[in-house]
């Protein structure tokens, strides 16, 4: 009786995140209705198997790969307020991340996008959104009332929304007239 040698298994650390990289093109792509399993492993080069070596479900993938979208606009939003030091210098980080497209690329707004809405019927997901709330609003908070952090909040995410689509955007004067107002004392 001949035994054929155990399979070799390809060391391949990063094929996680290579496929959850994959799963946000593929929704950029194909909106969340149209991702499957079989276009997010041909896109990140694998076999369909470790669709399911990996995740317990595209429910799974999508929630992972939605955690990492809110995750890095989130950091980007914090980030640029942490470099303000007085609520004048917030202002201008607020008119940076509104005229300079910090959080409105438009694969961010997209995937922003599929990500409001596949959430708005997932409750789950909803948690994601909430966290990303959280943390523009805490980086808000070191300047302004909370209030105006939610005013300023919702402005940032519906100015990048409303520019996506308007032919005439607002320059950074007029933005930052707009956040003026919404910050009088």
């Amino acid at each position: 009786m001949t035994s054929n040698p155990p399979a070799i298994r390809r060391f391949d650390p990063d094929r996680k995140q290579r496929i959850i990289n994959a799963a946000l093109n593929v929704i950029v792509e194909y909106g969340v209705q149209g991702t499957t399993h079989r276009r997010v492993a041909e896109a990140a080069g694998v076999p369909l198997g470790s669709m399911t070596y990996h995740f317990d479900g595209m429910d799974d993938l999508l929630h992972l790969a939605f955690k990492q979208v809110a995750h890095a606009s989130s950091a980007e939003f914090v980030g640029r307020l942490a470099k303000a030091g007085d609520r004048e210098e917030a202002i201008q980080a607020i008119v940076d991340i509104i005229a300079g497209n910090i959080w409105s690329t438009p694969r961010t707004l997209l995937l922003s996008y599929e990500l409001y809405a596949f959430a708005a019927r997932r409750p789950e997901l909803a948690a994601i959104m909430r966290e990303w709330m959280q943390a523009s609003r805490e980086a808000l908070g070191r300047f302004f009332d909370p209030l105006t952090c939610r005013a300023l909040d919702a402005l940032v995410e519906g100015m990048g929304i409303h520019d996506s689509v308007d032919h005439s955007p607002l320059d950074r004067s007029e933005i930052e007239d707009i956040i003026r107002r919404i910050c009088r004392p």
